[in-house]
Order: structure tokens, then sequence, then C-alpha cells
């Protein structure tokens, strides 16, 4: 009994603390995500206080949280706009992965960690948090701007890529031979390849299976299903994420409508959870000694970031503005940088580099809320040119330059 009510008050203290930082950030318009990560290290191992019986609860709600922000993410958009753009923005992912893996790759080699360490590392630097992403467009108010479809173009490869590095990740790290780990990558890609034909093939069929009138019936089957297949693709050495993300895109019309109003109020409340847990597995002693390599290898992926999301807006014909909003907001790191570090630091082949993705993940899921919104305005004004009269010579696009009244309402 004394067990129990520890835990109700312990998890009723981070449901209510969390209530309170959201309503303070709303208040200054600014997203609470920084705040649900310093209430994670105030209350994780040695924070301020850290917890002990709701942390085992804490860490599944957190699981169910990156589930329930990749599957309200997927049900934005259908599965022949996801097919569209992987086939007009793949080469996007080519340019992200190769400038983003390799600042990775070359710090682990600098500070002399190996190869298998160079490649982890790597994984860690490529990997944006759609997670966190996901929650900033919402907060922002551009899940309909012309550039989120670029980024969530970009997010959807990065996470159909886990499916293929993940298996060599792992068999990298247990020593495996080829043909073990060859083995391990065709089953990962035969059930990703699956679950992505069934998502654009007969997600009519699967719409009308799960649709119903009554809303008590259609949340339990959607969350159920997006459980299970997120289960069965985990299970698989698949990415959980990516199968919850394709349960959202399978999901259209009516069904797609009804179940993101009944399951915003869950994914808003387990996302929470989710970065608080994050901060609940980062010790703060352990960040000082890696914080200058952390923040040196942070600063430059982000501007990596930035400079990937711009050429694929651009690419696109995405205005100036846009490029530099999509460029901001892909900065984030998150779920899947922790999950490769934590798949290093278990095979024990580097001490060092958990506690530097940690430091270097929690720098930039803290710098990546405020990129999102600030990039544009500032690269607005820093590349715009003093207001002038148009005379012959100048061009629309010099035109475009000047902030104009209703830029803000720019999509």
């Amino acid at each position: 009994m004394h067990s129990s009510a520890t835990f109700l008050i312990e998890f009723g203290a981070i449901i209510l603390g969390l209530g309170l930082l959201g309503r303070f950030a709303g208040r200054f318009q600014f997203s609470p995500i920084p705040l649900y990560l310093l209430a994670g290290l105030a209350f994780g191992e040695g924070g301020l206080l850290p917890l002990g019986t709701s942390e085992e609860f804490v860490a599944i709600g957190a699981e169910i949280g990156v589930i329930l922000l990749l599957l309200m993410l997927g049900l934005e958009y259908t599965a022949t706009d996801l097919v569209s753009n992987l086939k007009t923005q793949y080469p996007a992912g080519l340019v992200d992965a190769a400038l983003n893996a390799l600042p990775g790759a070359a710090m682990a080699l600098l500070l002399g960690w190996g190869p298998v360490a160079a490649v982890v590392l790597a994984g860690v630097t490529w990997i944006s948090s759609s997670g966190v992403i996901a929650k900033v467009l919402g907060d922002l108010g551009r899940l309909g701007n012309r550039e989120t479809p670029v980024i969530l173009s970009i997010l959807v490869l990065e996470d159909l890529s886990m499916a293929v590095y993940l298996p060599i990740i792992t068999a990298l790290l247990a020593g495996a031979g080829l043909a073990a780990g060859s083995a391990t990558l065709a089953i990962a890609l035969g059930v990703a390849g699956l679950v992505l034909i069934v998502a654009v093939r007969y997600g009519r069929h699967l719409s009308r299976f799960v649709s119903s009138d009554d809303p008590e019936k259609l949340l339990l089957v959607v969350l159920g299903l997006t459980l299970l297949v997120a289960g069965v693709a985990q299970q698989l050495q698949v990415s959980a994420a990516v199968g919850a993300f394709l349960v959202g895109i399978a999901l259209s019309g009516e069904v797609a409508e009804g179940a993101h109003g009944l399951l915003s109020p869950l994914r808003d409340l387990f996302a929470a959870v989710f970065f608080v847990f994050f901060g609940l597995h980062t010790d703060p002693a352990s960040i000082p000694p890696v914080l200058l390599p952390a923040l040196a290898l942070a600063l430059v992926t982000a501007g990596t970031k930035i400079a990937t999301g711009y050429w694929a807006a651009k690419r696109a014909g995405i205005s100036a503005k846009g490029r530099w909003r999509a460029g901001g907001t892909l900065v984030a790191r998150g779920e899947f940088s922790i999950v490769i570090a934590g798949l290093a630091v278990t095979s024990g082949i580097e001490p060092r580099l958990g506690p530097l993705a940690t430091a270097y993940v929690l720098i930039l899921v803290i710098i990546g809320p405020l990129t999102a919104r600030f990039t544009e305005p500032v690269a607005t004004r820093l590349t715009s040119r003093p207001r002038r009269s148009t005379t012959a010579t100048e061009t629309p696009q010099d035109r475009d330059l000047v902030p104009s009244p209703d830029a803000s309402a720019e999509k």
C-alpha cells in the first residue's frame, strides 16, 4: 500500500508540474519541451529529488509518447503523399546523411574511439528527432506550411533508414559475422517493406475495418492497432516509431480526422512524459567532462541540418523564408540518437560515448525548438536589404527580400 501511495504522489506531482510548465511556456509563447527536459534532470539520477517507484511507469509512458507522436504525424498525410514525397525528396535524404553523419564519425575518430564507435556516433548526429520536431510543428502551428512536407519527407527517410542502420550497428557491436548480420538486415527490410506495402495498397480497407461511429470504439481500435503494429515492428528489429507512422499513413478520410481529435490529448500527455523520461536518464554529473566536444559537435551539426533543410526546401521551390524555417526545424535530435548510443553503451565499446551522446542530444533538444522558431526571422533580418523605392532595374526577387506586413501568413 505504501509503494502504491508513493507512486500516485510521484506521478501526480510529475503531471501537475508538467501542466504548470506548459502553462508558463504558453504564456511566453515558446515550446515547453526544454522545460520538460530540465524537469527530468531535476528528478533523475543525481538530480535534486530522484524518483523511486514511478520510474518504470514513466518509461512505459515515454515509449507510448513517441509512438503517439509518430502516429499523429502519419495521420496528417495519405499514402499517396508519402510515396510522392519519397520519390521527389530522396536526393535530400542522401544530402542529409552525408552532411550530418560525417561530423559524428570524424569526432569519434579524432577522439581515438575506433571505426565501430565512429559508425555509432555518425548515427547519433545524423538522425533528427521526429518526436521533438512533430511536437514543435504542432506548437508553432506550421503543419499546414508549404515547407512542412519537405521536413516530413526528410524525417520519413531518416526513420525508414533506421530499418537498415539499426540491424547493421547491432551486428557490428555484437561482432556478428557476415551471415548473421545479413540475415538480421534481410528480416528488417522485409518487415519494413511489408508494412509499407500494406499502408500504401490496402489503406482504404484498413480504414473501413477501423471505422466506427462510436468514439470510444474508434479510440480503442486505433490505439490498440497502433501499439500492436509498433510492438511487432520493434520485436522484429524495425523501429516502433516507423510502424506507428505507417499506421497513421494507412488511415485516411473520416477515420483519420476522428482519430486525430480523439488521440490529441493522449499524445500531448504521453509526449510530455517522454521528454521527462529523457531527462531522468541523464546524470548531471556526467555532462561536464564531455561538454566541450559535445558543444562543438552540436554547433557544427546544427549548421549542417540548417543547410540540409534549406537545400531541400530550395529544391522543392519553397521561398527563402520557408527554406530557413525548414532548416531550423530539423536541428533537434532525440529518441533515435539515444537508442543508438544506448546500444553502444550496453556493448561497452567506449565508456565516454554515452555521456557525450547524452550531452549532445540534450543541447540540441533544447536548442532545436529555439532554432525552429528564430532561424527564419534572424536570417531574414541579416539577409534583407534596406527598404527602398522600386526602380526599373529592381527584380521581384529583390522586392521579396523586404519583409512585408503579411509575411507571417506565408505558407
